[in-house]
């Protein structure tokens, strides 16, 4: 069994990728990313492209670096 590793985007974290057989399983830690929760990839690096893709199309008017985070205003 290979060693789980995080999934950063944009210095957040996104999720764990385990490897399962011959395919490599998302599980989400954080939003938006609970939609690929559970999702199986080819590549471990395809795992992250997906998350990365998710969080540009997941706040496309949000320009980066200005996302509210919990508790601030």
């Amino acid at each position: 069994m290979s060693e789980p590793f995080i999934v950063e985007i944009w210095g957040e974290p996104a999720g764990i990728v385990l490897r399962e057989g011959n395919a490599y399983r998302f599980h989400a830690i954080a939003r938006p990313f609970f939609e690929l929760d559970g999702s199986q990839f080819a590549t471990a690096g395809h795992a992250r492209l997906a998350a990365a893709q998710l969080r540009r199309t997941g706040n496309r008017n949000t320009p980066r670096g200005t996302e509210r985070r919990e508790g601030q205003s």
